[in-house]
Order: structure tokens, then C-alpha cells, then sequence
């Protein structure tokens, strides 16, 4: 269920705050995004400092063409094509090995929810993810609890009208052990899964077709790799943030560092283009 391709899909808006101080950053903003599949529209406001993207690919990839020019780029929202926000959510993936990541949730419309992320240190190949039934991490991911199942269903596919609602398919890895992925998802909605977590498995989920004990059950897609509680996230202009107030870091200090912990006051490196 990795997305490889932009051209698919329902389109959903973007607003990125992008460092731009004149119109030749403007120019190079908007040269970045031309003519490329899945970008549908681009608005661009030098005064603030932001670009809204409408597209159908996932967030990373825009995010990169945008640093491309050389210009560091913050995701500050997400909402639907329509600029109507009806709710989204992110987690962070973290776990005792090199697995870790972000995921975010936005749902597109009443009936079709948006999950879309970038996970990295993964074996290349596909992977099973999952919403669970916890917000618990306090035994790592084993406290996550079973897949989200309120209806009681079997363990499926995300196609399959009987699954489990947190039944979200594979996503694969590349040879550098990253994952992009955007999926659709027409059982899923945002307002439920806000307080339980999200977790990455080992290995493929057979999408209960595998004969094993456990298809019908997990999928049998092995040990529990990573997982992060999945947390309200801002909508569009919804993040007026410049500076966090925890520790006074600007959003550009912040971009390249960790949300907490070791390395994130380490001073900030200067940039090229400024």
C-alpha cells in the first residue's frame, strides 16, 4: 500500500512555512513545483512566509523539492482539498532499535482518511502497519494492546470489508531502508484513532491470506519494531508557532534537530542561501 506514484488519489492541501526573503525566492519556490505529477496548485506568500500546496503526494516529497532550492521547509498543516479541516493527528515512531518516523492522519473527507509518512532504519521490503487499541507505551509496543478491532471483525487487508478498522496493509522499504508511503483509507477515521497508537511490524502482513495461526489474528507480520501515540495535529493555519516556547528554538533551529533529547540545543548551523 506504499505510494510510488503522485498522480493518484485525493488531493489534500499543504502549508509549509518556507524561508523566502524576496521575489527571486518566490521564483524559485514556484519552479520547484512546476509541471511536477501530483502537484495540482501552488500559492506562495512571501509576507508570511508560506506556501500552500494542493497534491496528491506525500508530504516528504514536497517538503524535499521545496529544500531543494536550498531553502529549509517546515509542514506547519495539513487539511483537504476543499481547505476544510475535519480533523488530523500525527505520531512519532520510536522503538528500542534504529526504527523511527512520522505518520500523519488527516482526514479528507467524512468517509476517506489520509495516512501518509516517512519511516526510516527498516529491513527493505514490506512491513506491516497497524493502528492498536492503546496509547500505551509504558512497555514499549508490547503495552499498545491488539489492533484497533471495535467491530470484532478478522484481521484482513485495507481493501477488505471485513478486517480490523486499524488494518492498514504494508508499507515498503526501499534499499535505504526508508519507507514513503500515502494511503486512503475508507474504514478509518481521524476522530477515532486520536489516543492510541500506531505501530510498524517486522515483517509483511500476509492481509489474513497466509494460512499461518496468526493470519486472522496479525496478519503474522512478526515483532513490534516501533510505535508512537497518534496526537492531534494542527489543521490548515491552525500552527501560528514561531518559537517554541519550551526552550525558545525558532522553527528553523528546530528543523533538523530531535523533538527532545540529546542534540537538541547543539547551535544551530548557519545557512548557505541566507
Amino acid at each position: 500500500m506504499a505510494s510510488d506514484s503522485g498522480d493518484r488519489g485525493t488531493a489534500c492541501t499543504l502549508e509549509f512555512a518556507v524561508q523566502m526573503t524576496c521575489e527571486s525566492c518566490v521564483d524559485a519556490v514556484r519552479t520547484s513545483l512546476q509541471g511536477v505529477a501530483g502537484v495540482q496548485s501552488v500559492e506562495v506568500q512571501l509576507e508570511n512566509q508560506m506556501v500552500l500546496v494542493q497534491t496528491t503526494l506525500p508530504s516528504q516529497e514536497v517538503q524535499a523539492l521545496l529544500e531543494g532550492t536550498g531553502r529549509q521547509a517546515v509542514l506547519k498543516g495539513m487539511g483537504s482539498g476543499l481547505l476544510q479541516n475535519l480533523g488530523a493527528a500525527v505520531a512519532i515512531l520510536e522503538g528500542p532499535g534504529p526504527v523511527q518516523g512520522v505518520v500523519r492522519f488527516l482526514q479528507l473527507t467524512p468517509e476517506r482518511c489520509l495516512i501518509e509518512g516517512t519511516i526510516d532504519g527498516l529491513e527493505p521490503g514490506p512491513h506491516g502497519l497497524h493502528v492498536h487499541q492503546f496509547g500505551d507505551l509504558t512497555g514499549n509496543c508490547s503495552s499498545c494492546g491488539d489492533h484497533f478491532n471495535p467491530d470484532g471483525a478478522s484481521h484482513g487487508g485495507p481493501e477488505d470489508s471485513d478486517r480490523h478498522r486499524g488494518d492498514l496493509g504494508n508499507v515498503c522499504a526501499d534499499t535505504d531502508g526508508r519507507a514513503v508511503f500515502r494511503i486512503e483509507d475508507k474504514q478509518l477515521k481521524v476522530w477515532d484513532v486520536i489516543g492510541r497508537s500506531l505501530v510498524i511490524d517486522e515483517g509483511e502482513d500476509d492481509l489474513g491470506r497466509g494460512g499461518h495461526p496468526l493470519s486472522k489474528v496479525t496478519g503474522n507480520s512478526g515483532e513490534r519494531l516501533a510505535c508512537g501515540i497518534i496526537a492531534r495535529s494542527a489543521g490548515l493555519f491552525q500552527n501560528p508557532k514561531q518559537i517554541c516556547s519550551c526552550d525558545g528554538l525558532t522553527i528553523w533551529e528546530e528543523r533538523h534537530r530531535p523533538i527532545a533529547g540529546e542534540g537538541r540545543k547543539e547551535p544551530a548551523k548557519s545557512l548557505a542561501h541566507l
